[in-house]
């Protein structure tokens, strides 16, 4: 043995071993699943499977996607009890975290996506991603991760797009998804709707204005939107208002008459108790505004600025159209008082801009329906959580689902398949670029005159066409109703979370047409074994490939939902790289090794905790890699070519004995932290034992003994155990140390765990 150990020079050589053996590719075992045996050392073993977290496609990994060591570990462990072990890796287009981190690569080169018809953005971004990819792949195989390559998906494949366009329909068929104009969490900045999930509501520091609306006053934090207000509303309860209710209040600046009404949402003690209604710009405003059948005006459009409004106020920001109100209002003696207000406002969780709810047609998924069997799933046990206080996290959030938006106004993805005719629906809005770069807005019937449908068609931004879709015509091909050929794709493209939660399934195989023709890989590994994320992505990922995979397939994607633990900085601040205080994974590994970086994610880590990864912590697991190395080197210049595998004598010496004993120990607690998720624990156990049992001990009380072949056995046995034990946390290491062992004909990755 080299002296030192150096993983740039065995890293490489050993994933290659991995990789050309087809360690990572299980053979499918083609006995019926009822004579599957899964007992230790028997065979006919029941498979252990898991699909990795979707990497995004848009940015090379960092150290939040090295905590997928995890994963390796289990997959190493099961691989070694001689389970067929299938780690499906894949990435995801990521939707609009791509778009917005290639649109941040165009601000640096002084361009923006409006710049680009659809078709160029697409394919610059289609480009931009294949770059990226493949540097993904190249990191997780330098992090050691025993992936079966050969499995590889990618969410934009052509199988996987098909069948979540089949899905899509069936869900619509079914009556499950719907398209309605409703009030929509809308980022101006980023140019399109997110889910509730996707908003970051902080607090804030702001002012709420009491404003004269004639027989009646109202408290607002937004004075710029009362241009679209409809009502007036009191809590039917507020006995103040009693004999006014039916009565007509007075819009300020435009003196506007609006009917007073009453409804139970209204919060007595807010403000003046009275509420303005504006269901154009309010969630609770549009809620009760449907509850009593008012009209919904909007006074800011999609691009952030005023419209129906007064001319003194169109076209501007919201922020300046405050402070113009609020002047205006001064003026005609409106603003009654003004007082602080610290309140919850919603934010984008990409640019960080507050979040404008607007008023607009997207598709819908009528999601209670599916939340029903998912909750009962998981109450009834075919869903189990690790560590099980999410279980009431989950079943709390599914019981309180709302109807998810599953649209997004980017370009950068799949466009839902829905199909509509100009010619049978002449009153579309539509949003486009002309040629020169003029935002052109209007319906069909009033634009089709001075542009093209070819112009219409190539500079189309978005599309607000509250009317049915067609799902049996494509482009190019005649409208079955009217035979026209001005045929127009719906413009929002599918929320990413929608494609990612029918991963499982799409990846491995599943026939949405047809289930009974589902593939191989599907009957065999489906449900996985284990889903293994972060805690922070529960609702937006877990929840919902549980949810479709009930609905789909009739069972749940995954047996268990593991959450592990979250990299923040020294600081306990979440890593970012807009904070700066993001460790690339791969300096670390280059300059301390794989093992140290992999060793130091795991060690000491609480399940689905916050923790420290530090410079200092991969020193100290490098440490332990050298440590592992010189006590390895010394046992092995002192072994003869080949050894028994078990004890020579039934009567060993007292230290042999000893240390026999503290391996059986370890080696059961390990296995026992390992089956409970606790690989913390586990990391800890291993390296207690080898540093300080093992080497601290035993090797000093063992030196006077070293030509006593019984010695010699027991180091080796020692040695050969604590390699199978430790293979799983840093495997490089361990690899290269076995390949030096007498008696290894074959590799350590499939070599058997030690028994208990």
């Amino acid at each position: 043995m080299d002296k030192t150990y150096n993983p740039k020079t065995t890293e490489a050589e050993i994933y290659s071993l991995w990789e050309k053996g087809g360690y990572f590719t299980p053979k499918i075992d083609k006995t019926p699943p009822r004579l599957r045996l899964a007992k230790r050392g028997e065979t006919g073993k029941k498979p252990f499977s898991i699909i990795l977290p979707l990497p995004n496609a848009n940015d090379p990994m960092h150290m939040g996607h090295a905590v997928f060591t995890i994963e390796d570990i289990m997959c190493r462990y099961h691989r070694m009890l001689g389970e067929p072990v299938l780690w499906l890796p894949g990435s995801d287009h990521a939707g609009i975290e791509t778009q917005f981190v290639f649109e941040k690569k165009l601000k640096k080169e002084g361009k923006s996506r409006f710049d680009f018809d659809r078709q160029t953005l697409y394919r610059m971004i289609w480009n931009f991603v294949e770059e990226n990819r493949e540097i993904n792949i190249s990191q997780m195989k330098k992090l050691g991760f025993s992936m079966d390559w050969t499995r590889y998906h990618y969410s934009l494949e052509p199988e996987i797009l098909k069948n979540v366009f089949t899905a899509f329909k069936k869900l619509y068929d079914d009556g499950l998804v719907y398209r309605k104009e409703k009030i929509v969490n809308y980022c101006t900045f980023c140019g399109t709707a997110f889910s509730e999930l996707e908003v970051d509501h902080l607090e804030k520091d702001e002012f709420l204005y009491y404003l004269d609306y004639g027989p009646i006053q109202i408290a607002t934090t937004r004075p710029e939107t009362i241009f679209a207000d409809v009502a007036v509303a009191v809590n039917p309860k507020d006995k103040r208002f009693t004999k006014i209710i039916g009565q007509k209040a007075i819009v300020p600046i435009i003196n506007k008459e609006i009917p007073i009404i009453s409804d139970e949402l209204v919060e007595i003690d807010f403000g003046t108790g009275a509420l303005k209604i504006t269901p154009g710009h309010d969630a609770t405003d549009f809620e009760i505004g449907q509850k009593h059948k008012l009209p919904a005006i909007s006074c800011i459009d999609p691009s952030g600025k005023m419209i129906n409004a007064i001319p003194e106020l169109e076209g501007l920001f919201p922020k300046e159209a405050r402070e113009k109100s609020i002047e205006l209002l001064k003026n005609l003696g409106k603003l009654i008082k003004t007082e602080p207000l610290h309140h919850t406002v919603g934010f984008c969780y990409r640019c960080k801009n507050v979040i404008e709810p607007l008023l607009m047609p997207q598709w819908f998924v009528k999601i209670e329906p599916l939340a029903e069997p998912s909750i009962k799933a998981a109450e009834e046990g075919k869903v189990k959580f690790f560590p099980p206080r999410f279980k009431k996290q989950y079943l709390d959030w599914m019981n309180n689902i709302r109807d998810w938006n599953i649209s997004r106004q980017i370009v950068w993805g799949p466009r839902i398949p829905a199909w509509y005719c100009l010619d049978c629906n002449p009153q579309i809005k539509i949003n486009f670029l002309d040629k020169g770069k003029n935002f052109v807005f209007g319906t069909f019937a009033e634009i089709k005159d001075k542009y093209s449908f070819e112009e219409i068609k190539n500079g189309l931004q978005s599309l607000t066409a509250p009317v049915e879709a067609k799902f049996e015509i494509k482009e190019n091909e005649k409208c079955p109703v009217c035979q026209s050929t001005r045929l127009i794709q719906e413009t929002d493209t599918f929320d990413t979370w929608f494609l990612s939660g029918q991963w499982p399934l799409n990846t491995l195989g599943f026939n949405p047409e047809n289930p009974s023709r589902s593939s191989e890989d599907f009957k065999y590994f489906y449900p996985t074994s284990v889903m293994d994320t972060l805690w922070d992505i529960l609702f937006f990922w877990v929840a919902r490939m549980i949810m479709f995979g009930l609905y789909l397939a009739g069972e749940v994607p995954f047996k268990t939902v593991h959450l592990h633990s979250r990299v923040v900085d020294k600081n306990g601040q979440k890593m970012s790289k807009s904070k700066s205080n993001v460790i690339d994974p791969l300096t670390m590994t280059e300059k301390y090794g794989t093992d140290a970086l992999r060793m130091s994610l795991v060690f000491g880590i609480a399940p689905a905790s916050d923790f420290v990864v530090s410079e200092e912590k991969i020193i100290a697991m490098r440490n332990f890699a050298n440590k592992i190395w010189n006590a390895s080197r010394f046992v092995i210049s002192y072994l003869p070519p080949s050894l028994p595998d078990t004890p020579l004598t039934s009567h060993p010496h007292p230290d042999d004995r000893w240390i026999l004993e503290e391996l059986d120990k370890t080696v059961k607690v390990v296995t026992k932290q390992i089956e409970t998720y606790h690989f913390g624990q586990a990391a800890e156990t291993i390296y207690e034992f080898f540093w300080h049992s093992f080497c601290d001990k035993y090797i000093e009380m063992v030196k006077p003994r070293l030509s006593d072949p019984n010695a010699l056995n027991t180091l080796y046995l020692i040695l050969n155990t604590s390699l199978r034990l430790l293979h799983p946390f840093m495997p490089f290491i361990t690899e290269k140390i076995w390949s030096l062992l007498p008696n290894q004909k074959e590799p350590l990755i499939i070599s058997p765990w030690p028994e208990i």
